[in-house]
Parts: structure tokens; C-alpha cells; sequence
């Protein structure tokens, strides 16, 4: 609560502060309603002396307000006390009250103030005065009650200066605000819907109003009153805010176009053009978002998030070279709250260049960081599950797999959210390694503690399937329906658990039966993608090419679906030419997926054009060094450059990793295809030495 407010309250003042804000007048020469006040006689000396005393306080506070030294403030003070003394004016009591506020003195501010309002209830100065100070308390409190009761001081105010002055419209503004804090809605709306009655080109009212809208999750209505006052404003506030709203509603294109009028109405304003950059980059438009980004580098240099947001799109865009360069300055001028996004995304860019060991140490760092600065006792820090996470995936791509394993074990004891997600990175960390046999019974052990957990019954029913146990992964899946029917998710499991164990015809009817239980456009892609891919693996192709397409037709760049279709055809050896234009495609969507680049590796192949197939497939290797299928396609190539030795080193390499596969996964025809490659070529071998001994 306290960040909220804080950052309300830093968005403006309620008004100006000081003596500067008010009109300062003499005290009133009218009869108090006290009738001991030395003002019902008719004494013309103590009358012109009030007025000096008035005046020379308010000089004093004008030279406090220049100098901010406090024995100006104590002058002003002692002079508006000395004409009290002469006249109990209500006036007088307000600006002693501003002088208190002004130099820090604010309880004695709060005291004199309401004494003022206690001679006059409908003393503007003094509901204006507290009212500021209540609003600028709750930067500085963290007690939650405390808190609540300082905003209903400060709603009273407002509600008095509201009453007092109905022109006052940024107290008005402040007091639906408040409202929104002590959450009430309707208030706050009512409260925004009066002050555009009456201006209707309130940009405040109408930021607040939208705001409020896509906080309830209304962004529709949102857009309408930003439409409409847009529609009649060149105010680039309103466009931003448009921009945003349609962001809510997913419409990027439209976003895109409300923050592009933003930047063109106030170029030089570098928030309107970094929220046009962020919505190019939900639009797919990378280059248009690198552009916007490396505009506010130049028009803030120092500022981290532009060179981190330029790292990011150049390593998408898989030019690590520029994407390096970036991540530096984003460390040079990184504050505090982000270095640890930047240290995390210069990992993922070691990463992406296959330098684990950099990687490794860059996150180790970032969490030896966090530890040291986290106090015992206190909640762990998200970031650093997520730290830890990298930090074992890294050490998995580097095929150091028992160092994975000892990180996911450390960050199962970071929280119970950690614990789950730590357990099943650990679980998937043994399979990944082919310890099938440790990862069952990590498994079983994690589903006996939480047996309830539908995750884990998942995770342990694809183990099973994996070890070639397609009976018992589909009883553990079949138990967990809910009053005797199987929901959509498990269909899904069974299918996969089915396929993999190559029950083609019982995958493709549990696959419809998820089918018929979809509903929206996008998961109903998810299962065409899924029965085009049991369709391949029964050599259907037809039913599989069909799927894919219609699959495609939701998600038209969706890299899994483009990948899979395009190795399909390459596997086939047709139509390599669309082939190889969906799987760049998919590369250019991930481009450091090992299984992708071996797609396109294989497709240039298949084409003939070994030097793009080698480059392709050695870059499959960095990413992924243990899949026997890349290691065995690489082979192929060096054997076809005429380079039998690398072609046995890398051939030996994929039949050792097939030992080590999953028994599901196991290919003994590959296998055999093998073992036939490496006798030939030590065959080739014993021909050319025998030819040679005889010359």
C-alpha cells in the first residue's frame, strides 16, 4: 500500500505549498465573535499594531521561503503570535499554521490550524493546509491503520474545500483519489464524472477516469471516454492513455497507432515514445521497436532500460554481436532496483552464444548478490528462484547435469513456491540425463507429500510413458477424473503418454475427445498441432499435413507448429523449399532452439548445401550436445564433405547418447543405421590403407 501511495502522491501536489500558494491579506478589521478580543474596543493603536505585526510576519515568511533559514521562520512565527495576542482573526491563526507546516513543525501546524477552523469552520486556508499535510503523511507511513485513518483526515478536508471552493479542481481530483484508496469505486467515479461535467477537458479527470476503468478491468469503457476526448484534444496524455487501454484489450495495432499520435503531438517527451516502443514489440514489429529504443538512448543516455530493451531485440533478432555491446552499457548505467533484470539478461545472452561458463558465473554472482542482501527471516526474494532456475538450465546446456541437479536442490528450499518448481525442474533434470530410474522416484516421493497435486501426477504418468509403462501412465491419468468424467488437460496427457508409446489410434481418439471439450480458437490450435503431430509419427501424412495448416491458421508464426511441419516435409525429401521457409521462420522466433536449427540443418542437407546444413547443425551442437538425432545428422554431413574422421568422432558420439536414451525414445533402427555407417566407413578405411600398402 505504502509504494502505491507514495507514487500517487509523487505524481503532483495537491497544491502549491508555502506562504507563495495563498493570497496573504491583513487581518479583518471586523468585530470578533469573542467579545474579550481586543478588537470590540475602539483602540486604533493596538488595531495599527496587529496590522504591522500581520505584515512583518508575512515579510519574514517570504524571507524564509527565499533563505530557508529557521530563524526566519521563527520571526514569522513570533510576529503572527504577537498580532494574535491583538486580534484572535482566524486569518492570523492560518498563516501561523502555514508557517509551522513550512518549517517542519507540522503538529503544531495540525494544532493551529484546526484551532482556526475551530473560530471559523469555513476557513479555506486552513482546510487547504491540512489538507496538504494529511496527503504528504502518507508518503511516510507504513502502519496500515495509521494510514487509513490520515486519508479519512484528508477525504474531510477535501470534502470541505469541495464544499468551499467548487473551482478547486486538483483537490478534487485528490479527493477521488483517496477515494480509489480507501476502495471505493463508485465514489471515485462519481467524484471524476462530476469534475468533467462541469470541464469537461480535464485531463486529470479524464487520466484518473481511465485509469479507474482498466483497474477494474473495464477497459472498453476506458477507451470510449478516451476516444471521444481524444477525438477533440491534441493532448498526448489522452493518446497515451488510449494506448494503453487497447494494449488491455490485446488490440496492438491499434495501440501502436494511439502512441504513435502521442509521439508525433510531443516528440521530445521520452514516456509517450517509450510506450510506443513497448507496443511495437507486442505488435512483432522488432525493427520498429529497435528504432523507437535507440531514439531514447540518444535522448537519454544514461538511462539502463533503453540499452537493456535494445540487447533484448538484437538477441532476439540473433545478432549477439550488437546485442553484447548493449548489455554492457545497460550495466554501465544500471541503478540498483535494475541490475538484477540486466545481470539476468546478460546470461541469456551467454547463453545464446553457448558461453555457459560465463553464463554460470554471471548468475552465480547475481545470487551470492541477493543472499547477501536479503535479511534472515524475512520472505526470499522471487528473483531468486528464478536466478536459481537459469542458473541449473545453464548448467544442463553446458551437460554438466549433477551440477543442475545440486542447484535445483538448493532452490527447493527457498519456499514452498520454489519447493514444487524446484522439484520438478529436478525431476525433468534426471530424464533429461537418462536417469529415468532416479527421476520415477523422485516422482513418487514428491506425489506422496502432495497427492492432490495434478502437476505431479502428470509429470509422473509422461516418466512412465518415457520408461515404456504406457498402462500404468494411462491408469494414473484415467484416476484423475472429477465425478467420472476426464477433463480437457488430461486428454491432452493421455494423448501424449499414447503417441509416445505409439497407441496411434487411442492417441488420435483421446486428442478429439480434448477436442471436443475446446472451446476458444486457441485451444483448439493446441490440439490440430497435437493430431498432426500423432498423424506424422503414424506416417499418416495427409491427416498430419492438415492439422498443421489448420493449426497454422490460428497462430500463423507459432515456431513449434512451423518447425514440425517443415521437418516432416524434409524428412520426406519434397518440397524443401517451403520446407526450409517455415523452419526460418521458427528459427527466427527461437534462435538458439537446438531441435530448430537442426531442422534447418537437415533441410539444407537434404538440399544439397552442406556448408549452410554444417553451420546450422554445429549450432544445433552448441545448444544441444546430447540429442544422438542432431549428432547423427552432423555426421551425415561431414561424411558427405569427404571428412570421414570428424564423421566417426561425431557418429560414435550419437550412438553413445543413444545407450543413454529414454527407453520410449530408444530407435533401434536408427541405432542400426548407425553401427552400418561406422562399419562402412572403417571399411572405406581398411580399402584405402591396403590400396596404399601395395603402391
Amino acid at each position: 500500500m505504502k509504494s502505491h501511495l507514495t507514487e500517487a502522491i509523487l505524481a503532483g501536489a495537491l497544491c502549491a505549498s508555502g506562504a507563495a500558494a495563498q493570497s496573504v491579506t491583513p487581518p479583518k478589521a471586523t468585530k470578533s465573535p469573542d467579545s474579550s478580543s481586543l478588537y470590540s474596543q475602539p483602540d486604533q493603536t493596538k488595531r495599527s499594531q496587529a496590522y504591522t505585526d500581520f505584515m512583518l510576519g508575512t515579510l519574514a515568511e517570504k524571507q524564509f521561503e527565499s533563505s530557508g533559514k529557521s530563524e526566519d521562520a521563527e520571526q514569522a512565527i513570533n510576529y503572527y503570535k504577537q498580532a494574535l495576542t491583538l486580534d484572535a482573526d482566524p486569518a492570523i491563526t492560518a498563516r501561523l499554521a502555514e508557517v509551522y507546516a513550512e518549517s517542519g513543525s507540522t503538529a503544531d501546524a495540525i494544532q493551529t490550524a484546526e484551532a482556526a477552523l475551530q473560530q471559523d469552520p469555513d476557513n479555506l486556508a486552513a482546510h487547504r493546509l491540512l489538507a496538504r499535510i494529511y496527503v504528504h503523511e502518507l508518503a511516510d507511513e507504513t502502519d496500515n491503520d495509521t494510514q487509513k485513518q490520515t486519508i479519512a483526515s484528508a477525504v474531510e478536508q477535501l470534502q470541505a474545500l469541495q464544499r468551499l471552493d467548487p473551482s478547486d479542481v486538483e483537490s478534487q481530483l485528490w479527493l477521488a483519489r483517496l477515494y480509489g484508496f480507501q476502495n471505493q469505486p463508485k465514489k471515485a467515479e462519481d467524484q471524476l464524472r462530476g469534475i468533467l461535467s462541469r470541464s469537461p477537458d480535464s485531463a486529470g479527470a479524464l487520466e484518473q477516469l481511465s485509469q479507474l476503468y482498466l483497474e477494474e478491468g473495464r477497459p472498453q469503457d476506458a477507451i470510449a471516454l478516451l476516444q471521444n476526448a481524444a477525438g477533440s484534444s491534441d493532448d498526448p496524455t489522452l493518446y497515451d492513455l488510449l494506448g494503453k487501454a487497447y494494449s488491455k484489450t490485446g488490440d496492438n495495432a491499434k495501440a501502436e497507432a494511439a502512441f504513435s499520435r502521442a509521439v508525433a503531438l510531443d516528440p521530445d517527451e521520452a514516456t509517450h515514445r517509450a510506450n510506443l516502443a513497448k507496443a511495437m514489440l507486442d505488435n512483432n514489429d522488432d525493427q520498429g521497436a529497435l528504432e523507437q529504443y535507440q531514439k531514447l538512448s540518444q535522448m537519454e543516455p544514461d538511462n539502463a532500460e533503453n540499452y537493456l530493451r535494445i540487447s533484448q531485440i538484437y538477441r532476439h533478432m540473433n545478432q549477439l554481436d550488437k546485442s553484447e555491446a548493449a548489455i554492457i552499457q545497460a550495466k554501465k548505467y544500471a541503478p540498483s532496483d535494475l541490475l538484477l533484470e540486466v545481470l539476468y539478461n546478460e546470461a541469456l545472452l551467454y547463453e545464446a552464444q553457448a558461453r555457459y561458463k560465463d553464463a554460470i558465473e554471471v548468475l552465480s554472482d547475481a545470487i551470492a548478490g541477493v543472499k547477501a542482501q536479503h535479511d534472515s527471516g524475512q520472505p526470499v526474494p522471487s528473483a531468486l528462484a528464478i536466478l536459481y532456475e537459469q542458473l541449473g538450465m545453464a548448467h544442463r546446456d553446458a551437460g554438466d547435469f549433477a551440477s543442475a541437479e545440486r542447484t535445483f536442490e538448493e532452490m527447493k528450499h527457498l519456499g514452498p513456491k520454489s519447493e514444487k518448481e524446484g522439484e520438478l525442474l529436478l525431476i525433468d533434470t534426471y530424464r533429461a540425463s537418462g536417469n529415468i530410474k532416479q527421476a520415477l522416484a523422485e516422482a513418487e516421493k514428491a506425489r506422496a507429500a502432495d497427492s492432490n497435486d495434478t502437476q505431479l501426477s502428470f509429470e509422473y504418468a509422461n516418466l512412465l510413458g518415457d520408461n515404456s509403462q504406457v498402462d500404468e501412465a494411462t491408469k494414473v491419468l484415467r484416476s484423475l477424473n472429477s465425478n467420472g468424467q476426464i477433463d480437457r488437460d488430461t486428454y491432452l496427457e493421455l494423448a501424449q503418454v499414447e503417441d509416445h508409446g505409439k497407441r496411434y489410434a487411442d492417441a488420435v481418439r483421446d486428442a478429439n475427445s480434448a477436442l471436443d471439450l475446446s472451446h476458444d480458437p486457441s485451444d483448439k490450435e493446441s490440439v490440430w498441432f497435437l493430431l498432426g503431430a500423432i498423424y506424422n509419427d503414424e506416417k499418416n501424412y495427409d491427416e498430419a499435413e492438415q492439422m498443421f495448416r489448420k493449426s497454422l491458421e490460428i497462430k500463423p508464426h507459432d515456431p513449434e507448429v512451423l518447425n514440425d511441419y517443415g521437418y516432416m516435409l524434409v524428412d520426406r525429401g519434397i518440397r524443401l523449399d517451403e520446407a526450409i521457409s517455415m523452419i526460418h521462420s521458427a528459427v527466427n522466433e527461437d534462435p538458439t532452439n537446438g531441435a530448430y536449427l537442426d531442422s534447418l540443418g537437415w533441410a539444407y542437407f537434404k538440399q544439397g548445401n552442406l556448408p549452410e546444413a554444417q553451420q546450422y547443425l554445429q549450432q544445433a551442437i552448441s545448444h544441444d550436445s546430447t540429442d544422438p538425432t542432431i549428432l547423427g545428422h552432423l555426421g551425415d554431413v561431414y561424411a558427405k564433405m569427404g571428412q570421414p574422421d570428424r564423421a566417426e568422432q561425431t557418429w560414435l558420439k550419437a550412438l553413445a547418447w543413444w545407450q543413454k536414451a529414454l527407453p520410449a525414445d530408444y530407435q533401434p533402427a536408427k541405432v542400426n543405421e548407425l553401427e552400418n555407417k561406422l562399419k562402412s566407413l572403417k571399411r572405406s578405411a581398411q580399402r584405402s590403407s591396403d590400396s596404399e600398402s601395395r603402391f
